[in-house]
């Protein structure tokens, strides 16, 4: 597998009259807050807030067909296929431009998918792959899609989703139907978050996962959360943040119980950080830590031996800069320019360049 980074070609989307259409999507390392909410007319709905992980993804190619109808693909791809066709159809009623270089709308196609996210563990590898097909689509036709069709579609293909295609905002998105709830903000509150598998070697299988069925009192809470992540996105507050994500940890420990969250809050609280997320449908987690008051090297490094110590395997490290927005490792350096040769002595011919070696 490929980083991401390496995968994605450095123009962004493929020029019209291109034969190929390319998307990408990037992972998630879980949730924030995942529960039950009103909607703007008072009735409960499923939703969440997804921590996005932008160092891992997914990359889509489309290879269109103008002669045969559906998308070519092996069985395991049948979110992906069903994402494509629900894309090709949500184009052909808005009326796509026809392509130039002689190329039609699609009829159909094949889908390649490339990606370097861990199945099953609650990172989106299947949300990140329908929305990579989705784009790549939308790609080959010309077409930029808006975030919130992409969720919609998403939801179609795959009965569930986050919200990884809503990348403008945080939001709280309902992942079976599509629809955000509320815009909480335009960036998280700065994050040091470094994640981990609770359960390695185990996947869970969302599409056999059984919803949470909360009481009453559950409910009453996520109103509480809500309103707290809200302001913690409103004032940049990491701390507050902290405690929104644990608390719904907790709450979610009675339908799909991770055994080590315990030690893994005490190991973040004794670190200095603010609180632990989880996969409400996973089995990854993640320390939470404000960067502006702790030593981002130092929390890495012990949370790191602190997560070797009670035998799990590392997922990861979410940075952030100055202003929260996810931070990517920076370019290397250039390397050095060669010293100048030194200038051959009076009345002697300079040496000759030395012949380039190429390997057998």
């Amino acid at each position: 597998m490929r980083h991401l980074r390496k995968l994605r070609p450095a123009g962004g989307s493929h020029p019209a009259g291109s034969a190929v259409g390319v998307g990408f999507a990037p992972a998630h390392h879980g949730e924030l807050l995942q529960g039950v909410f009103e909607d703007r007319v008072g009735q409960l709905r499923r939703a969440l807030v997804t921590l996005p992980l932008p160092g891992l993804g997914s990359r889509a190619v489309f290879h269109p067909s103008q002669h045969h109808w559906g998308i070519v693909g092996t069985p395991e791809l049948t979110k992906i296929r069903r994402a494509a066709i629900l894309t090709l159809r949500e184009l052909s009623r808005a009326g796509p431009p026809e392509r130039s270089a002689g190329l039609g709308p699609a009829k159909g196609g094949q889908i390649e998918i490339t990606s370097d996210i861990p199945r099953g563990i609650g990172m989106g590898s299947s949300t990140s792959d329908v929305t990579a097909t989705i784009r790549a689509v939308a790609d080959y036709h010309g077409v930029t899609l808006s975030r919130e069709t992409i969720g919609q579609l998403a939801v179609q293909a795959e009965c569930a989703s986050d919200s990884i295609m809503i990348d403008d905002r945080v939001v709280l998105f309902g992942h079976r139907d599509g629809e955000v709830l509320e815009s909480l903000g335009y960036r998280l509150p700065p994050l040091l978050v470094v994640g981990c598998n609770t359960a390695p070697g185990t996947r869970v299988d969302t599409l056999r996962f059984q919803p949470a069925d909360y009481d009453d009192d559950e409910i009453a809470a996520f109103r509480v959360l809500r309103a707290g992540l809200r302001r913690a996105v409103a004032i940049g507050d990491t701390t507050l943040l902290g405690r929104v994500a644990t608390a719904s940890a907790r709450i979610n420990q009675r339908f799909l119980p991770k055994p080590p969250l315990a030690d893994l809050v005490a190991l973040c609280h004794r670190l200095g950080g603010c609180g632990v997320q989880v996969a409400h449908s996973g089995t990854v987690a993640g320390l939470i830590f404000d960067p502006r008051r702790v030593d981002p090297a130092t929390a890495v490094s012990r949370s790191l031996a602190g997560i070797q110590r009670l035998g799990l395997t590392v997922t990861g490290v979410i940075g952030a800069d100055p202003v929260g927005r996810p931070a990517t490792p920076p370019a290397p350096a250039p390397p050095p320019a060669p010293a100048p040769a030194p200038a051959p002595p009076p009345g002697r011919p300079p040496s000759p360049a030395p012949v380039p070696r190429v390997a057998a």
